[in-house]
C-alpha cells in the first residue's frame, strides 16, 4: 500500500473521533412508488397503482446522515414546521441515533418536502414521473433565529461546520456569521454547499459547487479543464476560499487550493450511474470529514471522489461507510 493511501486509511480510521456541525435547510425526501395501470380517461396521464411509500433524510439532513454513517458524531441544527413531515425528520434522526436537540421548530412553517412519483414494475426499472416539492417562504422568524444561535453557542467543541443550503433560508446572514466566529474560535473547518447564493458564504475554508453551479457564479463556462481553472480561480478569489472542489459529473472533480495547484481527479468507478440524488452531500460530508481528521485537501478530495464514485451506483437517497471507503483504497492499491 502506497503511503498517500495509509494516510488516507488513517484520516478515515480518525472519522470516529470528529463532531460535525451540519447547520442548513432539513428536508424529506419522500418516494411514493406505484405500478403503471392504465391511461386515465379525465386526462392523457397515466394512472398508477399505488404500491409503497419511503421516507428519507435530504438536503442538509442528508449531508448529517452521510458524516454519521462515516462514524462521526454529528449534531444537525436547522428548522422544522409542526407538520407530519417535521416530525417524520425527527423520527428518521432518532432512529439512526443521530441527535435532534439543536433542531428548532417553527410553527407557523412548512418543513421542505420533495415528493417524488415513481413509476415501474421492479426497482430496478422504476421511473421518476414528477417531482412535487413543498416549500417554506422566506427566512425564520426571528424568535427561531435566536433558537438557533443558542442550540450554536451549546454545542461544544466542534472539529467542522458543513453548511448545506439549499435556499429555503435557514442559514441567515447573522448565522452565517455566528458560524465563522465559533469556527475562529474552535480552529475549525467550515465548508459550504450552497445551491443560489454561494457569493454570500464568504471567509470559508472550502466551497463545493458543480460545474453549472460554477459556470453561474464566474459568469463563463467551465466545459473543459482550462476553463475549469480559469472559472474556479476565479470564484476562489471572490469566495475568499482557501480550496474549491468542483464535482463534474462523468469527468471526476477538479480540486483547487488557493496557495497551491489545481487537481483534476477521474470519476472513481464507473461512469453507469444508478442515481445522484444526494451525492453532493455526500462529497462535501467526506471532503470536510477528513479534512477535520488530518489529511491534506488533495488526500480528502480523493476520498470525497471515492465517497461519491460508490453513492451513486445506489438508488436513491443513499450513504457511505468506513468500510467501503476502506475497501476502495485496497482496490486501488492492488
Amino acid at each position: 500500500m502506497s503511503e498517500t493511501s495509509r494516510a488516507m486509511r488513517r484520516a478515515v480510521d480518525a472519522f470516529a473521533g470528529r463532531h460535525v456541525v451540519v447547520v442548513g435547510d432539513l428536508i424529506l425526501d419522500e418516494y411514493l412508488f406505484g405500478k403503471p395501470a392504465r391511461i386515465s380517461r379525465e386526462a392523457p396521464v397515466l394512472i398508477l397503482r399505488f404500491a409503497e411509500r419511503e421516507v428519507y433524510l435530504g438536503g442538509a439532513a442528508n449531508a448529517a446522515n452521510n458524516v454519521h454513517a462515516l462514524g462521526a458524531r454529528v449534531t444537525p441544527v436547522g428548522v422544522i414546521g409542526a407538520d407530519g413531515a417535521g416530525e417524520e425528520l425527527v423520527a428518521l434522526f432518532r432512529a439512526g441515533g443521530i441527535a435532534t436537540e439543536a433542531i428548532v421548530t417553527e410553527t407557523a412553517r412548512t418543513t421542505p418536502m420533495k415528493t417524488r412519483i415513481m413509476a415501474g414494475g421492479y426497482q430496478a426499472t422504476r421511473q421518476q414521473v414528477v417531482r412535487v416539492d413543498r416549500e417554506p417562504t422566506g427566512e425564520p422568524q426571528p424568535t427561531t433565529e435566536e433558537a438557533l444561535l443558542a442550540r450554536l453557542d451549546a454545542l461544544g467543541t466542534i472539529g467542522a461546520i458543513v453548511i448545506s443550503d439549499y435556499g429555503y433560508g435557514t442559514v441567515t446572514p447573522r448565522i452565517f456569521e455566528h458560524l465563522k466566529t465559533i469556527a475562529r474560535r474552535a480552529g475549525a473547518v467550515v465548508s459550504v454547499d450552497s445551491r443560489y447564493q454561494m457569493p454570500r458564504f464568504t471567509g470559508v475554508t472550502a466551497a463545493t459547487p458543480n460545474e453549472a453551479e460554477l459556470e453561474h457564479l464566474a459568469g463563463g463556462p467551465a466545459d473543459d479543464e482550462r476553463a475549469v481553472e480559469k472559472a474556479g480561480r476565479q470564484v476562489l478569489e471572490r469566495l475568499d476560499a482557501r480550496m474549491l472542489l468542483v464535482t463534474r459529473g462523468s469527468r471526476g472533480m477538479a480540486l483547487l487550493e488557493r496557495d497551491g495547484a489545481t487537481t483534476f481527479i477521474p470519476i472513481h468507478g464507473t461512469d453507469e450511474i444508478a442515481d445522484v440524488t444526494g451525492a453532493g452531500d455526500t462529497v462535501i460530508s467526506t471532503f470536510t470529514l477528513a479534512l477535520a481528521s488530518g489529511a491534506t485537501p488533495l488526500q480528502a478530495a480523493t476520498l470525497a471522489n471515492i465517497a461519491g464514485g460508490i453513492v451513486v451506483m445506489k438508488r436513491g437517497t443513499a450513504t457511505v461507510l468506513p468500510s467501503e471507503l476502506r475497501q476502495a483504497l485496497s482496490l486501488h492499491d492492488s
